[in-house]
């Protein structure tokens, strides 16, 4: 409310926050990403001590990208029509058992009853079982975000979610580096892998009890219609829907060409020689500069012209790979790290706001699902052209090349959509697409 006398309302930073569900979904959010983060470092990290083979890198983003695109749709459908929380926790019990065998596997005392070349199948086995959750899991949370706060709520909310995974992202690989690579110095006889995949399991467990604090989402979506009738509507409102698609396109090459976090293993292990704690370092400080663009970004909000900061943030983006993998310097890697991230976090910002406001309640869903399809897997996909790359070029020639891609893709888009460049948020949101309800 504005002060007497005063034409600028008073902006509440933790508007958001004061919803009880939003504090909740925040938390879960936090603590799941926390381990899951911590998961993907540890992982990458065992699989190339195991194997030396930068390819079998590729291939754990592989194996979660197959199903987590495979049935996103069918994910997004089940999400529209089910209630939220049963599903919530159905998905997490999923992945705290996919944890625990890993765990299992990877105990010193499994050694002689589990064949060594049966560890690493085994665990590819369990990450497609989480690219299965993924599939669920990105559409419920969608959906519980939308109706935990206002929808004048929304960029404030949009922040604070984004904060909250950063935050996680930055402590989950760094954490689960250093217990990766001091566990055994602290406790004598206990290997990181185990530390490590405790910690996971623990803090899964605390986002399970989280989802039990809040209150059931009902359905608001009740077909009538065929799976596959449903399931077109959704893709049908997003293709038509030019500002949506059109940043949902320029992150997901940018980021399949990009991707060269799945390569920081061989970075700290044999260009940069820094080791597993080195490496927790390096997950965690592309997530500080995200972390902390985004908390800028609330007090300067990138949505004034989008689409031209969209342009400029994955130029950002391209250029901080390009001299990270011509950096030979941990410290000078760290400061690309740092901008890669920068410039990442505000695209995730612009299409975050997008998506929450363009989408109506009965879709959030399926176009929840459309949108993991392009961004929620890109990350996997790029982990396997980037392993694929490297196998091909070479380490670091893979990463000049995935930054040089995603300048010539930024480039080719500024041709396309140079109309859109000097255009305000109100300006170039598309005609509302009909959709026929089916409520």
């Amino acid at each position: 409310m504005a002060e007497e006398g005063s034409s600028t309302p008073k902006i509440d930073s933790f508007a958001a926050l004061r919803y009880k569900d939003f504090r909740s979904y925040v938390g879960m959010r936090f603590c799941f990403t926390f381990a899951y983060q911590m998961q993907a470092v540890v992982i990458g990290f065992y699989i190339y001590q195991i194997t030396k083979s930068v390819f079998a890198l590729g291939l754990v983003g592989l194996f979660e990208a197959i199903p987590a695109i495979g049935i996103a749709l069918y994910g997004g459908y089940i999400a529209d029509k089910s209630e939220k929380r049963k599903m919530l926790l159905i998905i997490f019990a999923m992945v705290i058992i996919t944890s625990s065998v890993m765990f299992t596997v990877t105990l010193k005392s499994m050694s002689g009853i589990i064949h060594t070349s049966w560890i690493v199948p085994i665990i590819y086995s369990m990450i497609f079982c989480n690219g299965v959750a993924r599939a669920f899991y990105g559409p419920a949370t969608f959906t519980v975000y939308a109706h935990s706060i206002p929808k004048e709520v929304y960029p404030n909310g949009s922040t604070w979610s984004s904060s909250s995974w950063q935050i996680a992202s930055i402590v989950g690989p760094a954490t689960g580096g250093l217990i990766y690579g001091y566990a055994d110095k602290i406790i004598p006889g206990l290997t990181g892998i185990t530390a490590t995949f405790a910690v996971i399991i623990l803090f899964m467990i605390i986002s399970l009890v989280l989802v039990f604090m809040l209150r059931k989402y009902p359905p608001v979506f009740i077909p009538k219609e065929s799976i596959w009738k449903s399931l077109s509507e959704g893709i049908h409102f997003v293709f038509h829907n030019k500002m949506m698609i059109g940043a949902m396109s320029l992150d997901l090459f940018s980021v399949f060409f990009g991707g060269a976090v799945a390569l920081l293993p061989v970075f700290a292990n044999e260009i940069l020689k820094v080791g597993a704690e080195g490496l927790g370092i390096m997950r965690a400080t592309s997530s500080l500069g995200a972390v902390l663009t985004m908390l800028a970004m609330a007090r300067f909000s990138p949505m004034g012209k989008p689409w031209r900061n969209l342009l400029i943030a994955v130029t950002g983006f391209g250029l901080s790979i390009i001299c990270f993998g011509l950096s030979r310097s941990f410290y000078l890697s760290l400061l690309f790290l740092f901008t890669e991230g920068a410039f990442d976090s505000i695209s995730v910002i612009i299409r975050g706001t997008i998506m929450q406001l363009l989408t109506p309640d009965h879709m959030r869903g399926r176009v929840s699902a459309v949108n993991q399809m392009f961004i929620g897997s890109s990350n996997e996909i790029g982990a396997f052209e980037s392993g694929t790359a490297a196998r091909l070029l070479g380490t670091v020639p893979a990463v000049i090349f995935g930054g040089s891609m995603t300048m010539l893709i930024v480039g080719v888009t500024y041709l396309k959509t140079k109309k859109l460049i000097p255009l305000s948020l109100n300006q170039i949101q598309p005609p509302a697409v009909e959709v026929k309800s089916v409520v």
